[in-house]
């Protein structure tokens, strides 16, 4: 093979390749992955033979420029009226700073089947124009926010949303929004983002009045709803749900309820629902999630009798009596199209271990009977329980192993203690090869030696020391063995709660550590290195990092990696692992978002300059209680990485220091680009809650804020 690579360069002279080289199906296949934008405006410019291509219906049916930040108001107008007449899915979900003028060129698109506006600004007058204009729309998405009104729909507007087939709906007020008149729907997906100033309103109140003038949901077959939380929020999804008790629709597959904190008694429409959907004959069920409340055997297993769903979330539904995995290894279906499993937060019961009391243990045995029952589990979630592996010496009966037999698995959510291979060595155990490692409880404690970390070097000139390597890792290699394509990884320590919540003040005080968790270090993450087709890392509240080096290895190795958030590596008064991240983050060339959450973290000259080599970063996102920033820097960065069109900064520093530098931003790169996003906040201010609410929600949903991702949504279906 060198040989002929050799011969072609020597004959480079007289032999080149050109676009006509090339057939039209491995141009197609190579200019899907431009965006539709690029397409039209740059691509198409090129040559006759792409001119072509670009106009190919394979390209131009299916618009999506969901985060494609760089599509400006005059690219999409140029896109639009170049492919009205082929458009029939548009996506513009998230593109918040597209002008109004912008979309009202999508009347254009006379064959349009599908549209996506969440999280542009769309008034009822604009609103009522698109629908009067797309007689072929089946399928909606769009945001409903203050000053909404129903009554300013044209009659063409509501006999269109009449027709639709699939709504969804994101509300940022308490309103039904359009569905009064979306009577043939099959399917309604509501995000309820109300904020808790409605309440003192009587927003919810006004909707009772009306109540009467939503229709019966007889077609409906998908029905979800994510809330922020909030009283408004659940009170709004309650009278939702009394209109099922009217009337229950049958054949329902799909009931995903996502209530966050405390969940309200379960509403008699529920156990209307969820008696339909267990008596449903013909039909079965693709999805479901209820709150831990909600939610019992009798009612599951009547659901499993018809066969298993393709999704199951869940997540903190363990209770006294209740063990879902028992319910679904015993009700005895086949669980084979069980695709994506969320068990965050369920195991069978509180740990005996003062430092991790009321935490959820983790219900192994049940877990690795699941491996067997469910060789397609693609998406799995384990996060916020703990497992403490207690079986003689060795791998065998770890539940990395178990894990291991998941090959199809592409995204998976662990404990960090998860990855420890032994219980914790007694405290006053001292031992002269380990003084240093990871394993150590009195992690922290004991002032380290300054060294230089160029890359990680796992001890193997001793033999002790490289039999202990070896042992430390054979779990997380017995899990990469046998899962090489996981795309997806999350290690969060149990108990971790971010410094900044949703709707609550930072937290001050951060959770204690699972001493299990501190063996878990710098040879591990060296050790996930080998997932060569990670895309997304998340690590949060790893005690037992040192000094990242293992962090450095990791990146070098995994060369496609495009999200990392990183939270509560090692010490938390003080950051030991900086100089490795700075020297990590210049190997991360296709990095497009980094969250960053640590304690104490100074964000200096030096930090900048060695993330602006992610010349590909989109998004960023720094929170650090006490933490500082140099404002030049900041200003720098964001001048030589044109395409950062992200910055959320929540750190130490005083109020007028944190405006100026947003100031400052926003005033140089808004006009260059038109998606930048910019907020720099003291962490601890009171009035955080208020700014955050400000913020575009896709960021704030995507990156912001912390949370587990993995099987958090059935996206497969």
């Amino acid at each position: 093979m060198d040989g002929q690579i050799e011969a072609a360069q020597c004959c480079s002279d007289t032999a080149s390749v050109s676009i006509s080289d090339f057939s039209d199906e491995i141009l197609l296949n190579i200019l899907r992955y431009v965006p539709s934008h690029d397409l039209v405006l740059n691509v198409s410019r090129v040559c006759r033979k792409l001119r072509t291509l670009c106009l190919d219906k394979s390209l131009t049916a299916h618009i999506h420029l969901h985060k494609e930040y760089t599509a400006t108001d005059e690219a999409v107008k140029h896109l639009l009226k170049a492919l009205c007449s082929d458009i029939q899915t548009l996506n513009v979900s998230g593109c918040y700073w597209l002008a109004g003028s912008t979309l009202d060129q999508v009347t254009r698109c006379k064959s349009m089947v599908q549209l996506d506006l969440s999280g542009c600004r769309v008034t009822p007058a604009r609103l009522s124009r698109l629908l009067s204009s797309l007689q072929c729309l089946r399928s909606l998405a769009l945001d409903v926010g203050p000053g909404f009104d129903l009554q300013q729909l044209s009659a063409e507007g509501k006999a269109a949303l009449a027709r639709l087939h699939e709504l969804k709906q994101t509300l940022l007020t308490p309103s039904y929004g359009v569905v009064p008149c979306c009577s043939a729907l099959r399917s309604l997906r509501l995000y309820l983002e109300a904020s808790e100033g409605w309440q003192e309103a009587g927003g919810c109140a006004q909707l009772m009045v009306g109540q009467s003038s939503v229709p019966h949901y007889q077609n409906l077959r998908w029905f979800s709803a994510r809330l922020a939380p909030g009283e408004v929020n659940r009170t709004l999804l309650a009278l939702y749900l009394a209109v099922f008790s009217m009337r229950v629709p049958e054949g329902l597959t799909g009931l995903v309820l996502f209530v966050p904190g405390l969940a309200p008694p379960r509403p008699v429409a529920v156990t209307a629902l969820m008696e339909s959907m267990a008596s449903s004959s013909g039909s079965k069920v693709r999805a479901l999630q209820l709150p831990r409340t909600w939610l019992d055997g009798a009612v599951l297993g009547r659901v499993l009798a018809h066969g298993c769903p393709a999704y199951l979330n869940l997540s903190r539904c363990s209770a006294p009596g209740f063990n879902p995995l028992h319910v679904l290894l015993a009700a005895g279906r086949d669980l084979s199209p069980l695709c994506g499993l969320n068990l965050r937060g369920c195991g069978r019961g509180s740990l005996p271990d003062s430092c991790s009391k009321g935490e959820e243990e983790m219900d192994a045995e049940s877990v690795k009977a699941l491996t067997e029952s469910c060789p397609y589990l693609t998406h799995l979630n384990l996060s916020a329980t703990h497992y403490h592996h207690n079986a003689p010496a060795g791998q065998d009966g770890h539940l990395c192993g178990a894990l291991g037999r998941l090959a199809h698995l592409r995204s998976l959510a662990l404990p960090v203690c998860a990855l420890a291979q032994r219980p914790p060595a007694a405290a006053h155990v001292t031992d002269s090869g380990t003084h240093l490692s990871s394993e150590s409880l009195l992690l922290g404690l004991k002032k380290n030696r300054r060294i230089g970390v160029p890359t990680y070097q796992p001890e193997v000139t001793g033999g002790q020391g490289g039999e202990r390597e070896e042992a430390a890792t054979s779990c997380v290699r017995s899990l990469l063995k046998g899962c090489p394509h996981l795309v997806e990884l999350e290690l969060i320590g149990a108990g971790f709660l971010s410094a900044m919540p949703r709707n609550e003040p930072a937290i001050r005080k951060d959770p204690a550590a699972c001493p299990w968790a501190c063996q878990v270090g710098d040879s591990q993450l060296a050790a996930l290195g080998n997932l060569r087709f990670l895309h997304k890392l998340t690590l949060a509240h790893l005690p037992g990092v040192l000094k990242g080096t293992g962090l450095l290895q990791l990146v070098q190795e995994c060369k496609d990696l495009q999200v990392l958030s990183l939270a509560n590596l090692g010490s938390l008064k003080t950051v030991n692992y900086t100089q490795a991240l700075m020297e990590a983050l210049k190997h991360c060339t296709q990095l497009r978002e980094l969250r960053l959450e640590q304690p104490y973290f100074n964000a200096n000259a030096a930090f900048f300059e060695a993330l602006s080599c992610c010349h590909r970063l989109r998004r960023l996102c720094l929170v650090s209680r006490h933490g500082t920033f140099q404002s030049a820097a900041v200003v720098t960065f964001m001048q030589s990485c044109a395409e950062v069109i992200m910055c959320h900064m929540f750190m130490g520093g005083t109020l007028v220091a944190c405006k100026t530098l947003q100031k400052t931003l926003l005033d140089s790169l808004s006009t260059s680009r038109p998606a930048l996003s910019v907020v720099v906040y003291p962490l601890l201010h009171e009035d955080l809650g208020r700014v955050i609410r400000e913020m575009p929600l896709c960021h704030l949903d995507e990156i912001t804020l912390f949370k587990s991702r993995v099987a958090e949504e059935p996206t497969m279906l």
